[in-house]
């Protein structure tokens, strides 16, 4: 009985052990334990952990970031216990698992510190990459990864560096890490030092970190600076990416800094010689250089004549003929061409150049073919309400004013009898080059009739001409082969009674004496009156005088019988 009670005492106590070790066996699971390495076979390595069964563990779970991994038998290792034996009868470990959480006791004293973190950047995933932290993987966003956008990341790969734990969250497995914020913290450090010996005129390195249409902003490290487009180069740049791009190294010098808003203005181009040192004894006023087009506006076109000299050549001073013409048709973009020095402002670093300049002056050259009394064809390339204006040899145009078209029309009568694109013949009158003005004239081309018909007629001499029209001013007479001439009313007679133009008739013939030729006017001027004065004074001269005792009667009826025989004979 009593050995029966023993034996029954002795099942109980062992039940009770066994019981108690398998319920501190199972408490081991999920939590971190030391092993001993009893094999290393085929990638895979056995682990005594002290339980009634051994567990593997895959090899490449013992290595370390960028080297094989070194195990062999008899070493001690802690292993993650996942459950106490799988299907096999084995005890599931890891050691990936183990590192982990070791690693995130640590890690979670550091977020807790806001202290930075080492890790190592190995893979990309959606929106960001992975980061072994010791064998914890954490998330590194994009945006996280620097300060500005980074295209090329392989440089960052496979190197250890520190990093700020920004999230954690155990229960998930989650880590976001920032490496942004940790250069941040730097740059603000280099920032407060750079800033603080910082002064105008320093030459520093940099890095373009953006590019706008005013210029790029420059990283000195820690701190950005403007660099204005105008102050690139001497030479004319139009966009800053002309001679900029984003990570491109650069020189620059302090030009302005305000220590109030941390403003910085930077330059590259004062760096380098001012090319308009001297620019006067360079480009001395009428020379002539070879220059590119490099700008072309409503008004003229820019010309660089070497690296930071450019000069405008004004519209008005780019072609001798092409007046109302934009410059874009005359010259194009990077074309080069020949221009002459017209004037040198070095304090405003003007230079004014022509082009026209070096091309010959067709006004010139015409006058040199072309000189006065020449006798060309041309077309009719505009008319106006002065004259025509005929198309010439060099692409220049002359005028033939109304009053150079006919002789003896009016200029409106025979302006009408001209139509755009007539084909007619000019003689050349006048050539002015100063000017630009060449005058012609169509009606030079014959002789003028008028000169022709009056060539005989001298002033004051007595002619008979036909009545042709009667008006209260006078009377209208022709004279000779047909050309006008008029008595005013007031010289139709001695007698004041008789200057009536009433008494006159149209074809009846009168003698009168010419007191005027007026070739400008073409016309002649008569007078019957001076006609009888002079013919009175004749026949006193001849017959006597009043004084002697004749009459005028009989003086005048003398002299009318003298001339009547005078013509009977």
């Amino acid at each position: 009985m009593a050995q029966a009670m023993a034996r029954t005492g002795e099942k109980e106590s062992f039940a009770a052990l066994l019981e108690e070790s398998l319920g501190t066996a199972e408490s081991l699971e999920g939590s971190v334990v030391k092993g001993r390495v009893v094999s290393v076979e085929n990638d895979m390595v056995t682990i005594d952990v002290g339980l009634k069964s051994e567990g593997r563990v895959a090899l490449k779970e013992f290595a370390v970031a960028g080297q094989p991994p070194e195990m062999k038998a008899g070493d001690t290792v802690e292993v993650y216990l996942e459950r106490m034996e799988d299907k096999n009868g084995e005890a599931v470990l890891s050691r990936e698992k183990a590192k982990r959480e070791e690693a995130w006791a640590l890690l979670e004293k550091s977020f807790q510190d806001q202290t930075r973190v080492t890790g190592v950047i190995f893979g990309r995933v959606k929106g960001g990459f992975t980061v072994d932290l010791s064998g914890a993987v954490a998330f590194l966003p994009g945006s996280q990864v620097d300060i500005r956008p980074v295209r090329d990341i392989s440089p960052l790969l496979g190197t250890p560096q520190p990093f700020q734990i920004l999230k954690m969250d155990r229960s998930r497995g989650n880590i976001v890490v920032s490496r942004r914020a940790v250069l941040e913290e730097s740059r603000a450090e280099a920032r407060s030092e750079l800033v603080a010996n910082l002064k105008e005129g320093q030459v520093l390195q940099g890095v373009v970190k953006n590019i706008t249409d005013y210029g790029a902003f420059v990283d000195l490290g820690g701190v950005d600076g403007l660099l204005h487009v105008t102050d690139i180069a001497w030479r004319r740049i139009n966009h800053p990416s002309e001679a900029l791009q984003i990570g491109q190294t650069v020189t620059v010098q302090v030009i302005r800094f305000n220590p109030e808003t941390q403003r910085i203005s930077l330059g590259m181009k004062q760096l380098e010689a001012d090319p308009w040192e001297g620019v006067e004894a360079k480009y001395p006023v009428s020379s002539r250089f070879k220059g590119r087009v490099t700008n072309i506006t409503d008004y003229g076109a820019f010309v660089e004549l070497e690296p930071g000299i450019e000069g405008l050549v004004h519209v008005s001073e780019m072609s001798w003929t092409k007046k109302n013409v934009h410059p874009g048709k005359i010259v194009s973009t990077s074309q080069e061409v020949e221009v002459m020095v017209l004037d040198v402002d070095p304090q405003k670093r003007r230079i004014s150049l022509g082009l026209k300049q070096c091309l010959d002056n067709p006004w010139e050259t015409f006058l040199d073919k072309f000189g006065p009394g020449t006798e060309l064809e041309g077309e009719v390339k505009n008319i106006t309400e002065f004259g025509l204006f005929v198309g010439l040899p060099g692409d220049i145009d002359g005028m033939v004013h109304m009053s150079d078209l006919d002789w003896n029309k009016s200029g409106e009568e025979a302006i009408a009898e001209y139509k755009k694109g007539d084909r007619v013949k000019v003689k050349v009158l006048d050539v002015d080059v100063e000017k630009e003005r060449i005058s012609l004239g169509i009606k030079q081309l014959a002789n003028d009739p008028f000169e022709a018909a009056t060539a005989g007629l001298k002033k004051n001499e007595v002619v008979t001409c036909t009545v042709t029209q009667v008006t209260d001013g006078g009377i209208e007479v022709t004279v000779g082969e047909g050309y006008t001439g008029f008595i005013r009313k007031s010289d139709l007679s001695r007698d004041r009674s008789e200057q009536r133009p009433d008494r006159f008739a149209v074809g009846e013939k009168v003698d009168a004496k010419v007191t005027q030729i007026d070739r400008g006017s073409r016309r002649i001027s008569l007078s019957i009156k001076a006609r009888e004065m002079e013919e009175e004074k004749q026949a006193m001269a001849e017959y006597g005088s009043s004084d002697s005792g004749a009459s005028l009667g009989d003086i005048l009826g003398a002299a009318l019988k003298r001339k009547q025989q005078t013509g009977e004979e």
